[in-house]
C-alpha cells in the first residue's frame, strides 16, 4: 500500500523543485539584459539613477535595478505641421519645417525633459515666428539659408542641456497669401518675358555682327585673290611678251619676212558685224615694195603686178584685198584721209625702220 504520507512530502518536494526553477529563470531573465545597436537604457535602482546601459550585454540587479524605456542614439528627422508665421510687412505666410536632431546624453534626454520630441517642436515654431517676423515677405523668399542657420544655433544652444544635439533645420515650404501668390506670378511672367526679349535682341545683334564680318572677309579675300589673279596674269604676259621678242631677236627676221607678216595682218582687221572707216597707213606701199622685192627682185611678176594694179578708195575692201594686186606707184594715201568733219585727224606714222611695224591701224567709229 502506498503510504499517503510519504505521497504528499513527494508532491511538496516536486512543486518547491519547480518554484526554484522558475524563481531562477526569472532571477536570471532579469539580471541579463541585452541592449541593441544605436540604443541606450536608463538603470534606476531603487528609484534612483545608477547607470546607462550601452549596446550589448548588461547585467543588473533582479528586483532592485529597473530599466527605463530604451532611446534611439541616431539622427532623427521631425518634419513639423506648417506653422503660420507673420512677416515684417504683416503678411501671413505658411512655413513647414524639418528638423534632425540627434540625442547624445540618455540621461539628460531621459531626466532634463519631459517629452524631448515635443519640445523640440514648440522651440523651432517659436524661433521661426522670431526669426522670419524680422524679415519682410521678399527677404524671407529669397534668404532661406540665413533663416535655417539661425534656427539650427538657437536650437542647438536650447537643446543641448537636454541631451540633444539639433544638427540641421530645413524649411520645406514658404507659402504666401492667394493673392501675393497671383501678383509673384504675374511679376516672374513678366521679368521671364523681358529677358526673353533680351536674349533675342543679344541674339540678332551678334548674327548680324558675324555676318557682317563674314561678309568683309569675303570681300578682303576676293579682293586679294582678284589683285593676286591680275599680278600672275601680268607676269605670264610679260613673260609671253619676253619670250616672242627673244624667239624674234634670235630668229634675226629680215625686212620681207616683216612686211609679209604685217600685210597678213591687214585682213584680220575687217573681221567683225560693226560699221568701221579704215585708215590704211603709209608704210603699206613700204610693206608691198618690200614684198615684191623679197619674192623677185624689181623685175619679178609680183612686182610687175603690183604697179599695174591701183586702189581706188571707193572699191577698197580690206577683207578682199590682195596685195599682188597693189601698186604703190599709183597709192595715194591721202584719198583715204577721212574728211575733218566726221573724223578725228590721223597722226602721221613714222618712217619705216627694220623693226617689226605696229599692225594696228587707227579705228574711227562713223
Amino acid at each position: 500500500m502506498i503510504n499517503p504520507g510519504a505521497f504528499v512530502g513527494q508532491l511538496f518536494v516536486i512543486a518547491l523543485v519547480i518554484v526554484i526553477v522558475v524563481f531562477v529563470i526569472i532571477v536570471l531573465a532579469r539580471a541579463i539584459r541585452i541592449i541593441p545597436q544605436a540604443s541606450n537604457g536608463v538603470v534606476e535602482r531603487l528609484g534612483k539613477y545608477h547607470k546607462t546601459l550601452q549596446p550589448g550585454l548588461n547585467i543588473l540587479v533582479p528586483f532592485i535595478d529597473r530599466v527605463r524605456p530604451l532611446l534611439d542614439m541616431r539622427e532623427q528627422v521631425v518634419s513639423f505641421p506648417p506653422q503660420p508665421v507673420i512677416t515684417e510687412d504683416n503678411l501671413v505666410v505658411s512655413i513647414d519645417t524639418v528638423v534632425y536632431f540627434q540625442v547624445t546624453d540618455a540621461r539628460a534626454a531621459t531626466y532634463e525633459i519631459n517629452n524631448y520630441l515635443g519640445a523640440v517642436e514648440q522651440l523651432t515654431t517659436t524661433t521661426l515666428r522670431n526669426v522670419v517676423g524680422g524679415l519682410n515677405l521678399e527677404e524671407a523668399l529669397t534668404s532661406r539659408d540665413n533663416i535655417n542657420s539661425q534656427l539650427r544655433i538657437v536650437l542647438d544652444e536650447a537643446t543641448g542641456k537636454w541631451g540633444i544635439r539639433v544638427g540641421r533645420v530645413e524649411l520645406k515650404a514658404i507659402e504666401p497669401p492667394l493673392s501675393i501668390q497671383d501678383s509673384m506670378e504675374k511679376q516672374m511672367r513678366a521679368e521671364r518675358d523681358k529677358r526673353a526679349l533680351i536674349l533675342t535682341a543679344e541674339g540678332t545683334k551678334q548674327s548680324a555682327i558675324l555676318t557682317a564680318e563674314g561678309a568683309r572677309q569675303a570681300a578682303i579675300l576676293n579682293a586679294e585673290g582678284a589683285a593676286q589673279a591680275a599680278v600672275l596674269r601680268a607676269k605670264g604676259e610679260a613673260e609671253a611678251i619676253t619670250t616672242v621678242f627673244s624667239a624674234i631677236h634670235a630668229g634675226n627676221p629680215d625686212g620681207p619676212l616683216l612686211a609679209y607678216q604685217y600685210l597678213q595682218t591687214l585682213p584680220k582687221i575687217a573681221e567683225g558685224q560693226a560699221n568701221k572707216l579704215w585708215i590704211i597707213p603709209s608704210e603699206l606701199t613700204e610693206a608691198l615694195k618690200t614684198v615684191g622685192r623679197g619674192f623677185g627682185g624689181a623685175s619679178s611678176p609680183l612686182a610687175e603686178a603690183a604697179a599695174a594694179t591701183t586702189l581706188d578708195p571707193a572699191t577698197f575692201d580690206p577683207a578682199t584685198f590682195d596685195p599682188a594686186t597693189f601698186d604703190p606707184a599709183t597709192f595715194d594715201p591721202a584719198a583715204f584721209d577721212a574728211p575733218a568733219s566726221n573724223h578725228p585727224p590721223v597722226p602721221p606714222v613714222p618712217p619705216a625702220s627694220p623693226a617689226l611695224p605696229d599692225p594696228t591701224p587707227q579705228v574711227t567709229e562713223p
